[in-house]
């Protein structure tokens, strides 16, 4: 094997290494989009992957904020799960458009059939219309994954205060200013565009940092065998060249 191909196959490995490393990393409980408008309306799914390798996902559990109640929400169907909006009397009504709210849904369960659990290496997306929103700050959504072993995922670590991620962060809908929400679009739709999957931003870093090794080490291998080839000829081999 030549240098050049030595250099490229190392790079390769390099780079398959650093995206292997960038799946677990994203490997929770998310909502996404994971920013919306101020005041507003939005329509948010809640991304869930089963990390078990021997059992299922079969029970989701979404808590909604008390404290900043939300008063319309609304879910989609989703065939073989069955969805149950809860829902509790507020100490302080809230105040909307169509008149005052007294009660708001706090926890949804969407629970699987028999045949509908999310089995190792899949995920299932769970689609919640909700609002209207709070006019700032985050929206913590603390959730809970059961899974056939009766094993029980809490995703409820709220943001750090540092910006590292939490052992088991919960979903956060980050609320944005009304008068962002056009750059905001736009910029959701560019990322869109350029990368079909929303992994949390970590992996597509990472393999981006695992494309540039693998030009790095092609374009070193290159130098290398471009090198070689102009090695001076020796008394000997100018000799056989005449002859």
């Amino acid at each position: 094997m030549s240098l050049l191909q030595r250099s490229a196959v190392v790079a390769a490995a390099a780079g398959l290494l650093v995206l292997g490393l960038a799946g677990p990393a994203s490997a929770h409980v998310t909502v996404n989009p994971s920013t919306a408008t101020a005041g507003g309306y939005a329509k948010v799914s809640f991304r869930v992957p089963t990390e078990s390798d021997t059992a299922s996902t079969t029970k989701v559990e979404v808590n909604l904020p008390t404290d900043s109640p939300i008063a319309s929400v609304s879910l989609k169907p989703l065939p073989g799960w069955t969805a149950v909006a809860e829902k509790t009397k507020l100490a302080t009504p809230v105040k909307t458009d169509d008149g005052e709210v007294t009660e708001a849904v706090t926890k949804i369960t969407w629970t699987a059939g028999s045949s509908s659990a999310i089995k190792p290496g899949q995920f299932q997306e769970f689609d919640v219309a909700l609002g209207p929103l709070p006019d700032s700050g985050q929206v913590i959504f603390k959730a809970l994954q059961t899974y056939s072993d009766g094993t029980v995922v809490r995703w409820i670590d709220e943001p750090t205060t540092d910006g590292t991620e939490p052992e088991s962060p919960a979903p956060v809908l980050t609320i944005t200013a009304a008068d962002d929400s056009t750059d905001t679009a736009a910029t959701t739709a560019t990322a869109t565009e350029a990368e079909p999957t929303d992994d949390g931003g970590s992996g597509s870093g990472l393999g981006l940092a695992g494309l540039i090794a693998g030009l790095l080490g092609l374009v070193l291998g290159g130098l290398a065998y471009a090198k070689a080839s102009r090695k001076p000829i020796t008394q000997g081999e100018t000799e056989t060249a005449k002859s």
